[in-house]
């Protein structure tokens, strides 16, 4: 193979990415939170009530845990926690380009559960790729 054909088999769309936060399933999102807040010094960033779920982002100051804490009883958040017990939920990663990303995404055969964006917490436009499809890891892209 010429390295003019190699160049175009290994062309990708740059994007910049980095990753934002972990998400972390928990029964008590605001006990949680001041034990992160008195262990790790981090700051209480921003709250919200979304789909289900009593949200607080603690900043780090290079990325966020997410505290997912449900409300009611038949969001995604309490059914994670009645199979699974509280703990990582997910791992997101911020993008400049959330379509861009699910396009590659599905170029590479990767399973979206999310076809196309949505509202998130914040505000922010999310997408999430499932599991089977990422090593076993819920991921979500997340354009600020």
């Amino acid at each position: 193979m010429s390295s003019a054909n190699t160049s175009q088999a290994c062309e990708v769309t740059s994007m910049e990415t980095h990753i934002d936060h972990a998400g972390i399933a928990t029964d008590d999102a605001t006990g949680l939170a001041e034990q992160y807040v008195d262990l790790f010094g981090a700051d209480i960033a921003h709250e919200e009530t979304l789909d289900g779920m009593a949200v607080v982002f603690l900043d780090f100051g290079n990325g966020y845990f997410e505290l997912l804490e449900p409300v009611d009883t038949g969001g995604a958040i309490a059914s994670y926690l009645d199979s699974n017990g509280p703990g990582i939920h997910h791992l997101a990663v911020a993008t400049d380009d959330i379509e861009a990303a699910l396009a590659r995404a599905r170029e590479m055969g990767i399973d979206c559960i999310d076809e196309e964006p949505r509202g998130g917490a914040w505000g922010h436009d999310v997408a999430f790729l499932h599991p089977k499809s990422t090593g076993g890891i819920l991921l979500e892209f997340v354009e600020h």
